[in-house]
């Protein structure tokens, strides 16, 4: 069964002037990376706006992703719905399609117990034989995986790691204590992927790695060459578009530098508004370093 590791970006959905996927940008999105030597596809997260699009919409964009990745690169894609019920089907969907992976992430709306929450993904777990990832981004769905909860899942067979977005580095260090080393552990938390790699884990989802692939790999490829110093310094250069992200609703200044960097990102997805003109000459400050040094082209 799949082993997650490395870095697999956390890929945006490109829309076009009226709203609606743009195919060829998200093929073209797909090439980049895998020229970019990542360790996989995870599509359908936060960054790719799962929650704006329909059933139709997010078996498209899965379907279009492993197409053009013609298995030179592990797809992991989002199955989470709010409902268990619907998520076990859009699981069992996606297996049928060719995913290589599944991305579960917590029910939201309501706040539910810890043990609704181990029902919920035994119930998923059971509809299919991918492996699966639980997401845990607590500031997003107002629910958290607790670090026991998460050893509990870990026993299942095809649950094979986490992808934490908690922001905790202590939550992370309390979940490679109490799983097994096999269970991958997956930073979520762009800030913490050299952190996290240093404690035991596994690799990370990365958000910046729209931006800059390479660059975000290298933390990952230093780190097992022995070269923590290197790493420190790759994983320094994520700070300053972390930073901007404040500057518009997720996912908006990432679509954004895409955008200006000349790639086909398009808006957000309403209600998430474009960037306002004063927040777009921010971002052009804050991206000026970056070209100017070359670390994007």
């Amino acid at each position: 069964m799949l082993k997650p590791a490395g870095i697999i970006p956390a890929m945006i959905t490109p829309f076009d002037d009226n709203q609606n996927i743009n195919e060829s940008a998200l093929r073209l999105f797909v090439r980049r990376f895998i020229a970019a030597n990542v360790h996989g596809l995870f599509c359908l997260g936060t960054n790719g706006e799962f929650f704006t699009l329909t059933m139709e919409e997010k078996l498209r964009v899965a379907e279009i992703v492993i197409e053009e990745a013609q298995g030179r690169v592990p797809i992991y894609v989002g199955a989470g719905c709010v409902g268990t019920q619907e998520t076990a089907q859009l699981a069992a969907r996606l297996e049928q399609m060719g995913a290589d992976a599944l991305s579960i992430i917590t029910p939201y709306f309501l706040t539910f117990t810890q043990q609704e929450l181990i029902g919920h993904f035994r119930t998923v777990s059971e509809a299919t034989k991918l492996p699966i990832l639980l997401y845990n981004i607590p500031a997003r769905t107002g629910n958290t995986l607790l670090p026991k909860t998460v050893m509990e899942l870990s026993k299942v067979p095809n649950i094979v790691g986490i992808k934490d977005s908690s922001g905790s580095f202590d939550n992370i260090l309390q979940v490679l204590e109490q799983c097994d080393p096999d269970f991958a552990v997956l930073a979520g938390t762009d800030s913490l992927i050299l952190p996290t790699l240093m404690a035991g884990g596994h690799g990370a989802i990365a958000a910046t790695a729209n931006v800059f692939p390479e660059v975000v790999r290298s933390i990952y490829d230093l780190w097992l060459q022995g070269k923590p110093e290197e790493a420190e310094l790759s994983q320094r250069k994520l700070r300053t578009l972390r930073s901007a992200f404040s500057l518009g609703t997720l996912p908006s200044v990432l679509k954004e530098v895409l955008n200006m960097l000349g790639l086909p990102a398009g808006d957000p997805r309403l209600p998430v508004q474009p960037l306002s003109p004063t927040a777009k000459s921010e971002l052009k400050i804050v991206m000026g370093p970056y070209v100017s040094e070359g670390v994007i082209k």
